[in-house]
C-alpha cells in the first residue's frame, strides 16, 4: 500500500498512474481528505493531477466531495489553468446541485464560458451543462437560457458542444 504525497501526485504521469492513486484513495476511503490535501493548492500539476485521479471516482464516492461544493466552483472561477477549469467543472457537473446551491456569479460565469467561441468544447459543454442544471430551477431563466441557445450559431461551435446544445434544446438531457 503506497501513501499517497505530493511527489506521488505530482508524478501521475498516464492513466495506469491516475488509476493506482484513484485505487489507494479508494482503499483509504477518505476522497474528501485525499481532495482538501491536493485539489485546492498551488502548483498546477499536483491540483491537475488530483483532479484528473477523482475524475475516476464513481458519483458515489464523489459524493464525499458535496460539503466542498463552493471550494471547488471557486477554483473553477479562480483558477488560470484550462485544465484545472475543466476538471473541476467535471466535478462540480458530478456533484448534486440544489436551488439553494445557485450562485449568480457561477451562472454568469457558466453563460459565459458556454457561449465563448474561443474556450475549450471541454469547458464550453460542462458549462452549457451546469448552466441548464442552474435554470431548471427557475422558469423565467430556463426560458432566457434556451433562448440563447437558439441563438447561438451552430457553426462556430466544435460538435461537442452542439450535442450538448442540441440534447438540452431537444429535452434529451436531465
Amino acid at each position: 500500500m503506497m501513501e499517497i504525497n505530493t511527489a506521488i501526485i505530482r508524478a501521475v504521469k498516464n492513466e495506469v498512474d491516475a488509476q493506482a492513486v484513484y485505487r489507494e484513495v479508494k482503499r483509504s476511503g477518505d476522497f474528501l481528505g485525499f481532495a482538501r490535501q491536493f485539489m485546492l493548492g498551488d502548483e498546477e500539476r499536483v491540483v491537475r493531477n488530483a483532479f484528473w485521479v477523482l475524475t475516476k471516482a464513481t458519483d458515489k464516492e464523489l459524493s464525499q466531495l458535496q460539503v466542498m461544493l463552493n471550494e471547488l466552483i471557486e477554483m473553477a472561477l479562480k483558477t488560470p489553468w484550462s485544465s484545472v477549469r475543466r476538471l473541476s467543472l467535471n466535478i462540480i457537473e458530478r456533484l448534486e446541485m440544489k436551488k439553494d446551491d445557485l450562485r449568480t456569479d457561477f451562472l454568469d460565469f457558466c453563460l459565459e464560458h458556454m457561449a465563448d467561441v474561443d474556450e475549450l468544447p471541454g469547458i464550453q459543454s460542462i458549462s452549457m451543462k451546469l448552466a441548464y442544471r442552474m435554470c431548471k430551477f427557475y422558469p423565467e431563466l430556463l426560458a432566457e437560457f434556451k433562448a440563447t441557445l437558439e441563438s447561438m450559431e451552430p457553426e462556430f461551435f466544435k460538435p461537442a458542444v452542439n450535442c450538448v446544445r442540441n440534447r438540452i434544446l431537444n429535452g434529451k438531457l436531465k
